[in-house]
């Protein structure tokens, strides 16, 4: 039992540990052919986001939002992977290999 609580501990150490690094990873999402390009952490927030310069007409205003949303959504869903993979990195050989068991929808 004391051997139990004692992997557990390191869990939560080794979790929070990830956790805290999460703004380290990066992924980019992009649209458009690369006319918009949205820049994301780990911590699921938005740094950064660049339109190219030939997307400011007023008439293309719609599109430029849908580029800039599937950009954005594409960034999410690259990042969702890299938190999976680092979170899994970090608590390696602490936890079973159980199915299902998705560490990385904790931190969203």
């Amino acid at each position: 039992m004391m051997g139990m609580l004692g992997k557990v501990k390191e869990l939560q150490a080794k979790m929070k540990e990830a956790q805290d690094t999460l703004d380290t990873l990066l992924e980019e999402g992009e649209a458009g052919a690369g006319m918009v390009k949205v820049l994301v952490n780990g911590k699921k927030q938005v740094l950064k986001v660049e339109i190219d310069e030939d997307l400011f007409k007023p008439s293309d205003r719609d599109v430029v939002q849908d580029l800039v949303v599937a950009a954005t959504n594409i960034a999410l869903q690259k990042i969702d992977v890299k938190v999976k993979e680092h979170l899994q990195k970090a608590t390696n050989g602490l936890l079973p290999n159980i199915p299902g068991f998705d560490l990385g929808g904790m931190f969203s």
